[in-house]
């Protein structure tokens, strides 16, 4: 049985933490928004999400990890789970591959033991049990108490500081063990260092190796109590003196305690030293008032989702629409000091950076709808994430792929950078060297690796020479596209007449007789047999999906898509066969496709600008009707809640502008596409004191079709509204209904467009 978010939280919380956290009310407007946040959503199933205390984009996200059991276990936490090695310092959200969770802390009591156990002996070292009746999450504060160990452990956290309040029983042996060696997945230490600075302090490092390769994370610890007892171990044997360096590294804090009595740790993190690490402290955790910066990071996260405020008589879809903004401003993560300095790829130090340098952009992901979400209502930090990806290019040579703590992982496929820098300078934001961008658009995206050399060459990717191709081809197209598009704001002609042809590389993959994307061999024909519902040979033709998912990925020229299959009709009447077929994916049936409806696969990002497509030719009806269903089954307010991987704050940014009614298709033109409005009122605060607000008269859980819309007073026919008209200000007013008006939006000149310029 899972248990309802309130009877988690509410009776567990006093003093300045429930003052802090007072009972959701119906509409928005109340002060404290962070309390319809229940992270416990997506935390089951797949929806791998980070649970702990964290600030809205901090590098600091501890909480409780569990021993790593498998995929779902990625964040370090699932529901299902029910012991716990400790709190680690970093976690990721939502991905499908684990890294992170360094620096592993774990008070304890009894024995001294040097390892919390392992998955087949889970409970043969300090590890311990618990359950969610005495667990608590909330909005910047985590609590658990370790069963094992009569101890309640609390946790929360500034930008770059975690703060640990373990509250003892009386015991002569009470422990904190800090260990090193431990990271989630894929991670493992490669060098690791510790030493006692005084008896309150303690520096090092901890360098590891995984998904990321060769990152660098260094720490300070900060102790309430006194330090009088420290051992520290390699693997299980007993080092001697305070300070070691190792591949294998932990540490043993030792201390009689009495009954409740509280030992509270400060950690910093930095990428670029022990004592930037200790000045992060010094800087946003000074003091000993756990409280005080438990209310601080609420009232972070109150500021951060006051940007959207709603109006519903529906707490779950507040708690679901108000997790998700908290999901989404989750990564990515700052990668910076408090003075400024960062760590680039290159392994460089970069003193007092001009911008908060970011990490954790899970881009083949992001770039279809979290960064556009960003450009809505994060507008004084896009600049700064976009710089960010600029740094990374001129330290590595190429726009990041998907960057994680100072590292490339190079994982995905295509070069999604470029649609999100792209769509930053085309909506007009400021600081951002359009130059520099060109340069490293065009530097990603002529290289040979990953297919690349063909598409030069050849004007494809050959099958039999590349995996994946179709997938790659189709990505890099998107991203052509938007280079293209830059090139000619800039007057750069020949550029632009290149990547506009790129752009068009899609044409060659449509085979008109079976109306699907396909794998084309060197010999330029159509690799065979073909069944649309598998990848197909031992490598894949596609990333993560199959022929019935991939034959839409062409939303820069949705138009183009359409002429292909000549005709509205014939396009609708293949694009409603999506939603209804179903078949053996074979090895494809994996986790990744999920919340599938026919072939449609919600759970995966390729699949998400699907349900829009359909204004495009005319029918923004059955658009409604697609994406009301989708958020009504697909996300919840339960554990289970979300029909897949998170990813970093992607399958959240669907949902968020969906259930406002908009979604941009094309990553980088600017171009919001009407679906179903499922709130009432949603009000998005803007800059210079202006706001843009969404009314939807009428609507309801039958009501889910646009009858008519106006958009600052005046009727408008079209079926979709520019980036430009939003960050005016103004209202745009839908008139809802129960049955479809199959005229609004049917005229090809009110349909949404793929040019800049219409």
């Amino acid at each position: 049985m899972k248990l309802s978010i309130r009877k988690l939280i509410f009776p567990l919380i006093t003093g300045a933490i429930l003052a802090s956290c007072s009972a959701p009310k119906t509409e928005t407007g109340s002060s404290r928004l962070s309390s319809y946040i229940d992270p416990y959503i997506g935390t089951d199933y797949h929806g791998h999400v980070f649970l702990g205390a964290n600030v809205p984009f901090g590098a600091v996200q501890v909480g409780p990890t569990n021993y790593i059991k498998g995929w779902d276990w990625c964040s370090g936490y699932h529901y299902s789970d029910s012991i716990m090695t400790g709190f680690a310092q970093t976690h990721l959200s939502g991905t499908g591959i684990g890294d992170l969770g360094d620096v592993l802390i774990t008070p304890f009591t009894g024995e001294v033991k040097v390892t919390p156990g392992t998955v087949e002996k889970p409970m043969s070292g300090y590890s311990s049990k618990y359950t969610h009746d005495k667990e608590t999450a909330i909005a910047g504060y985590y609590s658990v108490d370790l069963l094992t160990y009569d101890i309640k452990a609390e946790l929360t956290a500034t930008e770059r500081t975690a703060f640990h309040k373990y509250t003892f029983p009386k015991n002569d042996q009470s422990h904190i063990a800090i260990n090193l060696d431990l990271g989630i997945g894929w991670d493992r230490p490669t060098k690791s260092s510790l030493s006692l600075i005084n008896d309150s302090t303690i520096l090092g490092y901890r360098f590891s190796t995984g998904w990321a390769k060769d990152q660098r994370l260094y720490y300070a610890i900060r102790i309430s109590k006194p330090i009088k007892d420290i051992q520290l171990y390699r693997q299980d044997q007993a080092l001697k003196g305070t300070e070691a360096e190792s591949d294998s590294l932990m540490a043993i804090i030792s201390f009689p305690t009495q009954d409740k009595e509280q030992i509270m740790l400060k950690v910093g993190i930095s990428p670029v030293s022990g004592e930037n690490a200790l000045d992060n402290i010094v800087k946003e955790n000074a003091g000993w008032d756990f409280d005080n910066i438990v209310a601080q990071a609420q009232a972070k996260w109150d500021d951060e989702l006051s940007r959207v405020t709603i109006t519903s008589s529906d707490e779950a879809k507040l708690r679901t629409f108000y997790t998700a903004m908290y999901h989404a401003y989750t990564a990515p993560a700052l990668f910076n000091d408090a003075n400024g300095d960062y760590r680039g790829t290159d392994k460089k130090v970069y003193k007092n950076a001009s911008f908060n340098n970011y990490t954790i952009f899970s881009l083949w992901d992001t770039y279809r709808a979290a960064q556009p979400f960003y450009t809505l209502t994060q507008t004084e930090r896009v600049s700064d994430m976009v710089n960010s990806m600029l740094a990374i290019y001129q330290q590595q040579g190429k726009l990041p792929i998907w960057p994680l703590h100072g590292s490339e992982t190079d994982c995905m496929v295509g070069y999604s950078a470029v649609p999100v820098v792209a769509d930053a300078i085309f909506k007009g934001f400021k600081n951002i060297d359009k130059n520099l961008a060109l340069e490293a658009m065009k530097a990603s995206s002529t290289r040979d690796d990953y297919g690349m050399k063909y598409m030069k060459s050849m004007g494809f990717i050959p099958c039999e020479l590349e995996k994946e191709s179709v997938s790659k081809a189709l990505e890099y197209a998107i991203s052509d596209w938007s280079i293209a598009e830059l090139a000619k704001d800039m007057d750069q002609k020949e550029d632009a007449e290149y990547y506009t042809k790129r752009s068009k590389a899609y044409e060659r993959y449509f085979d008109k007789e079976t109306q699907f994307m396909r794998a084309v061999k060197s010999d330029g024909n159509f690799r065979t047999p073909f069944n649309p519902f598998h990848s197909i040979h031992e490598w894949g033709d596609y990333t993560e999906g199959n022929a019935w998912q991939y034959t839409w990925l062409v939303p820069q020229d949705v138009p183009g898509l359409i002429s292909l299959f000549g005709s509205d009709e014939a396009f609708t009447q293949k694009l409603d066969s999506l939603f209804i077929v179903k078949g053996d994916m074979g090895e494809q049936a994996s986790a990744d496709i999920s919340g599938l409806i026919g072939m449609y696969a919600q759970g995966n990002e390729p699949s998400h600008h699907i349900p829009y497509l359909y204004s495009f030719a005319g029918q923004q009806w059955k658009t409604a009707e697609l994406v009301r269903r989708i958020m009504d089954e697909m996300y919840t307010d339960k554990p289970d809640g979300l029909c897949g991987n998170e990813d970093c704050g992607q399958m959240s940014a669907w949902y968020l502008l969906s259930s406002m009614g908009l979604y941009q298709v094309n990553p980088a033109n600017g171009v919001f596409v009407f679906g179903s409005p499922q709130f009432d009122e949603v009000k998005i605060k803007l800059e210079n004191n202006k706001s843009f607000k969404v009314t939807a008269l009428n609507q309801g859980k039958e009501n889910i079709y646009i009858q008519s819309a106006s958009l600052n007073g005046e009727a408008i026919s079209r079926s979709y509204i520019t980036y430009d008209e939003i960050m005016n200000g103004g209202e745009l007013v839908f008139e809802m209904g129960n049955t479809p008006n199959k005229e609004f939006g049917t005229a090809v000149e009110n349909r949404p467009y793929s040019t800049m310029v219409k």
